[in-house]
């Protein structure tokens, strides 16, 4: 089984280019089952995005606390049983933590959850990060430019051994970058 993970700010092209990778893949007969955290189909998800709708420390523990209830209910439910899973948004849900906190679930989480060489983060600006998800209906809490700063600091430092591509550019060009990548990592593990 593959395992893919696409991470990244708010905004990056996660959900994007993850839906590019399921037709990739979907075009050569494969099985793929594809989840976006927090997902709108379980209890968890669901209060996980009411959380990340509100304010405050409290609503903060809740998202975070919801968000992993429903990783891990992805995880369970769909792990091992198609040609190739895609989660996007995955490990990198702790950096909205403070640095310390992160830096321990992150290890944690990495240590028990399970990782692959089939991981991008992708890099976009702070800036463009927000200019991108302005034009949402809705706004979450960590979508200001002091949060968005805060997240992408710490996400780049849990990076090692992540494919870091810089999604600013135009959609084809960051989809070919990770085309090239998924091509060469199916090349290797054949």
């Amino acid at each position: 089984m593959r395992f893919i993970v696409i991470d990244g700010l708010d905004g990056a092209g996660k959900d994007t280019h993850s839906r590019l990778i399921v037709e990739k893949y979907v075009s050569k007969g494969e099985n793929v089952v594809f989840r976006s955290h927090p997902e709108s189909d379980n209890k968890y998800g669901l209060k996980a995005k009411k959380a990340l709708l509100g304010q405050g420390k409290k609503n903060k523990i809740k998202a975070a606390f919801y968000y992993a209830a429903d990783v891990i209910r992805s995880l369970r439910l769909y792990y091992g049983k198609s040609d190739t899973l895609i989660f996007s948004r995955y490990l990198m849900g702790v950096t909205y933590l403070p640095l310390n906190v992160a830096k321990i679930f992150y290890f944690i989480l990495e240590a028990i959850l399970p990782t692959s060489r089939y991981m991008f983060f992708l890099d976009v600006t702070p800036e463009e990060s927000l200019r991108r998800v302005s034009t949402r209906e809705e706004t979450e809490m960590f979508e200001n430019l002091e949060d968005l700063k805060n997240v992408r600091f710490k996400a780049l430092k849990f990076t090692k051994g992540w494919y870091v591509i810089n999604s600013c550019g135009p959609i084809e060009n960051v989809q070919n970058q990770i085309d090239a990548i998924l091509d060469d990592l199916d090349q290797n593990n054949r």
